[in-house]
């Protein structure tokens, strides 16, 4: 019995069927049953698949990696300032407080936190070590701002860093000061710019200061709900843009702008001016206009400083002077260049040697040295004659580590190994060979030939194009001059290429195409043409770029990355080469090449190029010894057991040494290394067990795609497994989804491309429904057929693409009909205009006669198929027509154009004696050229006389890279004894246009609308309705959706079991089947041609009574569709668990071990633990004691009289308590003086409360204000009592309305005013505020400040889920009872329990252990009433009350029924309303009042937690035995 495997791969899905077959007598293959199917989920964020549906490349790391850069940069911070606080030590510069609070490594003692420039006093209070300096600065304040010492104002004790920064530049400053300073260049020291990051990113780019003279409101945008301004500046500039805001306030204000100056194609100029707007206004931003607008911010800073030739302090605190209202931190400086910070720190240090001997002292340097580098002698020598300047600057403060090698991540060269002697062992070992930098000129050159040699070019025609490469390129020297031509470029296009001046071509370039992308640009040699380039601004001749100096010229460019050391080693080239002085400065601004690498190493392409080199670059000579040798065998036909005769075949037309020039790539290969690269690791895979170990040595992250990486290794495990159920797999059948196998760039047009599709479908279905109404006149509408969506479609679409510009009136209708809100779709009379315009327009395309919209639905038009099915299987829009019956007749199996040669001028008679005229080849020709130039596909077709071979074999060759790895991998499985191919013929690639052909031929569809009818029937139940079914052709329900739920439905995605029903047809696909239908029968070197595929394949089914019929392909077996339902019916979905969120991580350290040898080490101390999720969300609250007021009783009152609020109450309460009265007395002091004390209620007395003395828990951030603080939430959540107050007079000013009140300009608005709003008091600016919630927050830690902050879990993070048992008593039967409680267990709790080597659930406030922990994804089986009476579960289970965990929150857990994918119903409560009849509002199609996706109770209405167990299954949805049983 053969085993056939099927496939189907999608985004993170895994349909499999393994199919039985037998082979007859005659030795064809026939199919006899499904052994086994399922589906395995791997569970992802559906806004990680769409990202990756739509070609974002964001990795699913990228955010851990940027949070582990973070912290990295938090810990070198810290390991700089520990190696100051050591030096300083040695100096002794630290203040004495300060330094015994520091170890001897220089580290802070645990639980301290001492600050340099403050120290606690007698007392216990902090006090400012530099007074001095801190009067010093007060005088300046005072001759600059008066005012601000006299009125008693602050001013900050932090800013005296930046007058000890200036002053430490021209006089003495103390020690402690100079240590103070150096502490703080560590905190802050600017980013490092590697070479070519500043000419990139600064040239041309200036920031102005302008005066606006006036604004001009212009058009409203046609996109955006915003218009368009002209502000003319005073300068003479015109800026314009568009803004949601009004701008007119601009008027008379000076504004900066960034003027940017664009170098131009034609050799000018052009200025761009853009806006650069305050910090407040930039706090408003998005994170990504946020970025650009601080690099503007960045410039800005950088001008200023240049301008005012000062240094970074200096410029600060002169702008402090200037405004002491300025805020510095992310305000006044943002990140600039260190090279500034670095230039101020050196100034100030080569100033205060002058004052503090230390600093010169060899012995305290020496010292110094030996502290920081006891054991690594060489760095000490290396060092050891530089000065204390030299050692804070390069080898503390900005010392920046060279970036480690990432020479791991370059591939390795599939074609070439190094070998080694082993000193110890004497075996020779091999290694691998790392592939070539693209920048390489090697490279370069290769990649060159390799593009001409692969090059075709085209004439245009209307049917077919001709290729007319042998007429443009005749001789090899003629491909020697276009290598020449190109050599010099960096990048070429279609349209430029063509104009090649040997071509002359250069007024008929429209006319002719290049077998390449047409529209992409193609790289020539981008390293040659950028050295060229900068050559002759040197005026250097372009000869003395020979091989030897290119390579050595790119090598230097390449390698150096520090802008110092790229000048040292481009003089010392000028210096050996004797260039001009102009030579450095030119190429030191030489920009950076990218870390791209080809796919071979330079070891290859040495052996690889001479062969595909041509005319005078050709030689003999330069072809390697060995590869030399294999030529003159296969040229002699000498036998040579390493030359295999497919090599030989492929060489034969090779007959003299000479030949072997201008070779196409794959054939070099053979010859040089007889094989493809791809087919380096053909192996065959003996057992399961092999799979394991190929798993086990896979190296993680080399497909370079994580998502498409992670459904691989979860194939081949899921195919391991099948292997071990099945036995033997004997083929397997695959098919990968679009998705999976296109690259980002494809992957991102498909997905607008299928949104596009979508909203037409819509927009027809919503037609069909409209033409059911007599007034529009259409006859015979059904809009659920799904043949008149297809004839509605292809005539619209004949329509639009043949006018140029759509009115503008039918414009806006098609724009309605995307609309969501169904009031805003088009009217009857717009769709009633539509439909009369459509027409007019559509003409039959061989008659040209006017086909009515109204007669289409009728007998008396069809769909034509362009090229005949029974030629060529094309079932897409671009294959069809619609035409009259009668044609279609004649037309028979012809091609169009071939149609038109043979009947042109015929007379076809219709129905009611019309007739109508065939047209004439010219008129043909004519009317197609007019009417389909927008679809070109669907005007090749009709023009064509023949199917072209290549039109075919494009259909056929897969070659895309992920497609190669799945289909090679799978190949090791079924891969026979002496197959050399990297793609075994047991391996059959299918396409989902066949599979959606086999469904339909087989009943499939019909069987998928059974399985999933009863949750639609469900639905009219809940709704009280029937529009969730409706009634076929055959009168059986079926399934469907109501129209305004259709966007974004998909029958066949709400259920995860689809993926084996498709992988059900695609084992059933066998060679012949895939052949018929993928037109490789079409080709002339078919085995079988179509016509003997379909008798062998099909049976004709009849259509209508007019005599038409179809070929449908025959059926596996005869009960296939039953055995199909069936398989479907008992399949248990599977789903990948990922758990694991915490392991044990081993670091390695470099360490020299006895012999001298560099060796890597494991950690031998501690733990090291790698959380494997986010534990927490970015935002850091901290917690709040809230003072609120209550009401209690006297005697309570009087328990802290101090809480009450009544003052004058408290006054008197505390008066007469002093006074000795105990509590009887006191209140009946008040009773008996009720008249004095009428408004005291005595039992409801309001005193004040802290919410730290209740469970209540409160936690306040920063929040930026927006439109959701409306009157509710600035009263309740805003800590500050002021800020509440005139964040909310502004809103009364605003009458109320925080969308006006809080946008950017209205925020604006209230700072402009914020004094007037404060009673006359000065503000600061308000752009945050202190925000509080109550909530459930942990703490990030326990030791030092960690303690005090506090985080929310991140979403997705409760993955634990306990349920526990305990006995209890049942009062009325008076019989001991288990009964369940519940809790979800969080991340933290969880992570520590691991650490710990506990389980993640601890034991319940009565002391019981769980008896089972569930998670999300998890299945779990509903017993019934009569598996709970027997304490035994009856197998086999039913399927219909197996669900899946989705989550849960403290007590609560959600489920689903597992195998549902997607809700076909989810709706806001506005528009349920529309659909629910009965009393009940049904939200969801579980019947619960919110659309979430999930529920508590069953179907049959249990609640699933108090009785369901956890069932596990394995990859193939086997339930395992173990979890099968009940306890009673």
């Amino acid at each position: 019995m053969k085993n056939i495997l099927g496939l189907d791969l999608g985004t993170n899905s895994i349909g499999w069927a393994v199919v039985n077959g037998s082979v007859n007598d005659d030795g064809s293959e026939q199919l006899v049953k499904i052994q086994a199917s399922g589906s395995h989920i791997i569970p992802m964020d559906a806004a990680m698949i769409g990202d990756f549906n739509k070609g974002n490349s964001i990795s699913q790391t990228a955010e851990r990696t940027r949070l582990r850069g973070i912290r990295r940069l938090s810990e070198r911070y810290l390991l700089r300032r520990e190696r100051l606080h050591r030096i300083l030590d040695i100096l002794g510069f630290l203040p004495s407080h300060f330094a015994q609070d520091l170890d001897r490594h220089g580290k802070i003692v645990k639980g301290k936190e001492p600050k340099l420039a403050w120290r606690k006093n007698e007392a216990g209070q902090f006090e400012f070590i530099f007074q001095d300096s801190f009067k010093e600065m007060l005088e300046d304040f005072k001759l600059n701002h008066p005012n601000l010492i006299t009125d008693d104002k602050k001013v900050p004790y932090d800013w005296t860093i930046y007058y000890l920064r200036k002053k430490g530049l021209t006089s003495k400053i103390s020690k402690e000061e100079l240590a103070w300073i150096l502490l703080n260049f560590n905190q802050k020291r600017g980013y490092y710019q590697l070479r070519g990051e500043e000419e990139k990113k600064n040239d041309n780019v200036m920031i102005i200061n302008s005066k606006v003279i006036d604004v001009v409101k212009a058009e409203k945008d046609k996109k955006y709900e915003k218009y368009w301004y002209n502000v003319l500046l005073e300068n003479g500039l015109l800026y314009r843009a568009a803004f949601y805001n009004d701008i007119s306030f601009w008027k008379g204000h000076t504004k900066e702008f960034v003027l940017k100056t664009i170098k131009l194609k034609s050799g000018g100029t052009k200025q761009e001016l853009s806006f650069l707007p305050s910090f407040d206004e930039i706090e408003k931003m998005e994170k990504k206009q946020k970025d650009k607008m601080y690099f503007k911010i960045k410039l800005k800073t950088e001008a200023d400083i240049d301008q005012t030739h000062k240094t970074v302090g200096t410029y600060i605190y002169d702008t402090l002077l200037g405004n002491p209202s300025q805020k510095i931190r992310g305000r006044l400086v943002r990140t600039i260049e260190r090279k500034y910070y670095k230039e101020e720190l050196k100034l100030i240090l080569d100033k205060q040697k002058e004052f503090h001997p230390e600093l010169q002292d060899r012995a305290l340097y020496a010292a110094c040295v030996e502290e920081l580098y006891t054991i690594n002698e060489a760095h000490r020598n290396n060092i050891g004659n530089r000065d204390f300047t030299y050692l804070f600057l390069e080898d503390i403060l900005f010392y920046q580590r060279p970036l480690k090698s990432k020479k791991s991540l370059i591939d390795n060269c599939l074609y070439e190994e190094n070998h080694c002697l082993d000193k110890e062992t004497g075996e020779i070992k091999s290694f691998p060979v790392k592939c070539i930098a693209k920048s390489h000129p090697l490279f370069q050159e290769f990649r060159l030939w390799q593009f001409i040699v692969n090059l075709r070019i085209y004439r245009k025609g209307l049917a077919q194009d001709v290729d007319v490469t042998n007429e443009l390129l005749k001789t090899e020297e003629d491909y020697v001059a276009l290598f020449d031509w190109l050599n010099g470029k960096k990048e070429i296009d279609q349209k430029a290429f063509l104009k090649y001046p040997l071509f002359g071509l250069k007024k008929e370039v429209e006319n002719y195409r290049w077998n390449y992308v047409q529209d992409k640009p193609y790289p020539c040699n981008e390293t040659r043409s950028s050295m060229l380039a900068r050559l002759e601004k040197c005026d250097i001749s372009i000869e003395f770029l020979t091989k030897e100096n290119e390579e050595a010229l790119w090598h230097i460019l390449y390698s150096v990355e520090d802008k110092n050391e790229i000048v040292k080693a481009l003089q010392k080239f000028a210096d050996k080469h004797d260039l001009n002085a102009s030579f450095v400065d030119v190429f030191r601004k030489f920009p950076p090449f990218k870390k791209e690498y080809g796919s071979y190493s330079a070891k290859a392409i040495k052996k690889l190029l001479p062969l595909m080199r041509m005319g005078k670059y050709w030689s003999e000579n330069s072809i390697d010894k060995g590869t030399r040798e294999r030529i003159d065998k296969i040229i002699t036909g000498e036998y040579d057991e390493k030359i295999e005769n497919r090599v030989r075949e492929k060489a034969i037309h090779l007959v003299d040494v000479s030949d072997f020039r201008g070779l196409p790539l794959w054939l070099v290969c053979y010859i040089v290394y007889g094989r493809h690269s791809e087919s380096k690791e053909i192996t065959q895979w003996k057992s399961p067990a092999d799979i394991d170990s190929y798993l086990k040595s896979f190296k993680q992250h080399s497909l370079r795609n994580p998502i498409v990486e992670q459904i691989i290794i979860e194939t081949l495990r899921v195919v391991r497994d099948i292997w071990k159920q099945v036995g033997n797999i004997d083929e397997i059948h695959v098919e990968l989804g679009r998705e999976m196998k296109n690259p980002a760039d494809k992957r991102k047009k498909m997905t607008q491309q299928i949104s596009e599709n979508e909203n037409t479908n819509l927009r027809i279905k919503y037609l069909l429904t409209e033409f059911l109404n007599p007034e529009y006149e259409v006859e015979n509408v059904r809009p659920y057929s799904p043949s008149q969506q297809d004839i509605l479609r292809i005539y619209e679409e004949g329509v639009l693409n043949s006018v140029s510009d759509l009115p503008e009136e039918i414009s806006d209708i098609l724009k309605k009909f995307t609309e969501t809100d169904l009031k805003k779709r088009p009217s009857r009379s717009e769709v009633l205009r539509y439909k009369l315009w459509l027409e007019q327009k559509y003409r039959s395309p061989y008659t040209g006669e006017v086909i009515p919209l109204g007669k289409l639905f009728t007998s008396a038009y069809e769909i034509e198929h362009v090229i005949p099915q029974s030629c060529y299987f094309d079932d897409s829009f671009s294959n069809k027509v619609i035409c009259e019956a009668e044609v279609n007749k004649l037309k028979s199996n012809l091609l169009g154009h071939e149609f038109i040669v043979k009947h042109h001028g015929e007379i076809v008679e219709l129905p009611f004696g019309k007739k109508v005229r065939i047209f004439t080849v010219d008129e043909y020709e004519q009317f197609v050229k007019d009417n389909y130039s927008r679809t070109r596909g669907k005007m090749k077709k009709l023009l064509m006389d023949d199917i072209p071979e290549e039109f075919v074999t494009r259909q056929l060759n897969d070659s895309r890279y992920i497609s190669k790895v799945v289909k090679s991998l799978l190949s090791n499985i079924v891969r026979e004894k002496g197959e050399e191919e990297a793609i075994s013929k047991n391996v059959i690639p299918c396409t989902g246009g066949v599979t959606d052909r086999l469904k339909k031929d087989w009943g499939i569809n019909e069987v998928w609308n059974k399985i999933i009818l009863p949750r639609f029937q469900r639905l009219n139940e809940l709704t009280g309705t029937n529009k969730f079914t409706t009634k076929n052709v055959g009168i059986q329900e079926i399934p469907t959706m109501p129209l305004e739920l259709q966007k974004g439905f998909n029958k066949k995605r709400i259920d995860h079991r689809h993926h084996a029903m498709d992988a059900i047809i695609i084992a059933c696909a066998n060679r012949n089947i895939i052949n018929y239908l993928n037109n490789e029968s079409a080709t002339a070197k078919a085995e079988l041609s179509r016509y003997d595929l379909q008798k062998l394949l099909c049976d004709k089914a009849k259509t209508d009574n007019n005599g038409n019929y179809k070929w449908v392909i025959r059926k596996p077996w005869a009960s296939f569709t039953q055995d199909t339902y069936l398989a479907l019916e008992n399949i248990i979905v599977s789903f990948k668990q990922n758990l694991r969120v915490i392991n044990k991580a081993t670091n390695r350290f470099l360490h020299y071990n006895e012999e001298g040898k560099k060796i890597f080490v494991k950690q031998g101390k501690g733990d090291n633990w790698a959380i494997r999720k986010s534990m927490h969300k970015d935002t850091v609250f901290g917690e709040v004691n809230l003072r609120r007021i209550k009401t209690v009783a006297l005697n309570e009152a009087m328990k802290n009289p101090q809480s009450i609020v009544v003052k004058d109450f408290k006054r008197k309460l505390l008066e007469l308590w002093n006074l000795g009265f105990d509590a009887k007395r006191i209140k009946k002091y008040f009773e008996d003086n009720r008249e004095t004390w009428s408004d005291i209620n005595l039992s409801k007395i309001e005193v004040y409360y802290f919410s730290k003395d209740t469970k209540d828990r409160f936690f306040a951030t920063r929040k930026p204000l927006d439109t959701s603080f409306d009157r509710k939430k600035i009263e309740n959540n805003i800590t500050d009592t002021g800020i509440q107050k005139i964040l909310l007079r502004h809103l009364e000013l605003k009458d109320n309305n925080p969308d006006i009140a809080f946008s950017p300009d209205g925020i604006d608005e209230m700072n402009r005013n914020i004094i007037q709003l404060n009673n006359g008091k000065y503000h600061q600016p308000i752009i945050k505020v202190r925000w509080y919630e109550q909530a459930d927050k942990f703490a990030v830690g326990q030791t030092g400040n960690k303690s005090s902050k506090f985080v929310e879990a991140a979403k997705g993070t409760n993955l634990f889920f306990a349920v526990y048992e305990s006995n209890i008593l049942d009062k009325k039967t008076n019989t001991i009872i288990k009964k369940r409680n519940y809790a979800t267990i969080p991340l933290n709790v969880a992570i520590e329990r691991q650490k710990q080597g506990l389980p993640v659930a601890p034991e319940d406030e009565n002391g019981n252990d769980p008896i089972f922990v569930l998670s999300p994804n998890d299945l779990v089986y509903l017993p019934t009433a009569a598996d709970l009476a027997n304490g035994i579960i009856a197998q086999p289970l039913d399927r219909g009350r197996i669900y899946k965990m989705i989550d849960s929150s403290e007590t609560t857990a959600n489920f689903i029924p597992y195998s549902i994918a997607n809700l076909i119903y989810s709706l806001p409560k506005s528009l349920a309303e529309s659909f629910c009849r009965g009393g009940i509002l049904v939200q969801n199609e579980f019947g619960v009042g919110s659309p979430q996706s999930k529920n508590q109770r069953a179907l049959t209405g249990e609640m699933i937690k108090e009785i369901c167990i956890p069932i596990k299954v394995d990859r193939l949805g086997n339930v395992l035995e173990s979890s099968s049983s009940h306890k009673k």
